[in-house]
């Protein structure tokens, strides 16, 4: 793991009222930027789905007096490498270079967010690229029914595909694009992160200044009560089936989150995870299979997939949700051995993700939108290290899958008894 010169991340108000946290590590020569924008697809106009997924294409198409090719050179000879793209409340941007070229980077990033061009000879182009990641879905069936599976699981407006609609996108103005850029990018929930061979004073002082004047707070994204779980079926001309279930789980500020990582962990670790144990190797039901568990500020859930043929799917489906019932009860008791193998993999990751500048300072922003404050790579194991096997199966004995949605893409429906 790393050294860092603190004993964890640092945290500060930015004179905007923007988030700024940070951490320094020895021995590292990258330096790496993470913002969170408040924007994102549960920002989106009900009539306007996709506004945020061509704004991440247009914020790399110039900024401030700099045109797309030009701005695109000045970073280039900075050797910055850039990425980003719209998640369900921000837009996420992502930065990385040698520290030496930090200082020089920064003026052009945050016009990026302050003057972005938005020319009218983009507008166009960004459309066609935007529908034309819809129509590829169609070649991506298990992008297909994950994206069902958000719709029907979760609550509008947080329910929305990240790439929006053909017609959202076919409606979509130039005007409309700066108006609601200049309605939701504002520093209340702004978050900026570094990580790597950085100064975090030197990254405050130089953030305040670049962002002085700027001021706003979008408004707050509210959510419905209403969901449409259960089963649901997309006919599909093809030799697979796709299979995908949701359950809700606990959120990121829920004290029992380690416990449902490391239960997502004993599920789907690895090849000794009882999924792939189950339903792939014993019984040769699919040829993918896993779950995952992700959780938001407010909520959770765990999704588990099986990518099957037809002729296996009703099986498949069925010793799927055999599995992440058993679970839950004495005769599914987790084992000593397998807590000591998801916490393995669990410590694995995190090490291996802090070793990298850039997947550091997006976990940094992370945490601070869903815990308000940022976690060192230490923190975080020894969240690991403490869950006892007890602890874990007590847990589990009073876990409650609630309303399950499964969604299904291929010929026929599937026999799912939920």
């Amino acid at each position: 793991m790393p050294d860092t010169t603190t004993a964890g991340p640092l945290c500060a108000t930015l004179d905007t009222g923007a988030l700024f946290t940070s951490q320094r590590i020895t021995g590292a020569q990258s330096a790496a930027v993470s913002i969170l924008i408040p924007g994102g697809t549960a920002r989106d106009p009900e009539n306007r789905l996709g506004m945020s997924s061509m704004w991440s294409e247009l914020l790399f198409r110039g900024a401030g007096s700099l045109d797309s090719r030009q701005h695109a050179d000045a970073l280039d000879k900075l050797g910055v490498q850039t990425g980003g793209g719209p998640e369900t409340f921000f837009q996420r941007l992502s930065f990385t270079m040698l520290g030496s070229r930090l200082a020089d980077a920064l003026p052009l990033i945050i016009d990026m967010l302050r003057a972005p061009r938005c020319d009218a000879d983009s507008i166009e182009p960004v459309r066609d690229l935007s529908i034309q990641a819809i129509q590829a879905l169609s070649d991506d069936p298990q992008g297909r029914v994950m994206r069902s599976l958000k719709r029907f699981h979760a609550p509008p407006p947080i329910n929305r595909s990240n790439l929006g609609t053909i017609e959202g996108l076919t409606a979509i103005t130039r005007d409309d694009l700066v108006n609601h850029w200049s309605a939701t990018a504002l520093p209340t929930g702004a978050i900026f992160a570094a990580a790597g061979a950085i100064d975090p004073d030197s990254i405050t002082a130089q953030l305040n200044a670049l962002l002085s004047g700027w001021a706003g707070e979008p408004s707050p994204v509210c959510l419905s009560a209403a969901t449409t779980r259960g089963y649901h079926h997309e006919t599909d001309d093809t030799n697979q089936a796709q299979i995908a279930i949701a359950h809700d789980s606990p959120c990121a500020r829920d004290e029992r989150l380690p416990l449902e990582r490391i239960a997502t962990a004993v599920l789907s670790g690895g090849m000794s995870g009882r999924l792939f144990t189950e339903v792939r190797e014993k019984r040769s039901l699919c040829y993918s299979v896993f779950a995952s568990y992700a959780a938001d500020r407010e909520f959770g859930r765990t999704i588990a997939y099986v990518g099957t043929t037809p002729d296996k799917a009703d099986e498949a489906v069925g010793v799927l949700l055999e599995q992440l019932r058993a679970i839950n009860t004495p005769d599914g008791a987790v084992t000593q051995s397998e807590l000591d193998r998801a916490k393995i993999g669990l410590k694995s990751r995190v090490v291996m993700s802090g070793e990298s500048t850039a997947n550091r300072a997006m976990a940094l922003a992370r945490d601070i939108h869903r815990l308000d404050a940022p976690r060192s790579l230490e923190q975080i194991i020894e969240e690991i290290d403490a869950v006892t096997l007890d602890a874990l199966n007590a847990y589990l004995a009073t876990r409650d899958l609630g309303d399950i949605t499964c969604c299904t893409l291929g010929p026929d429906p599937v026999n799912a008894t939920l």
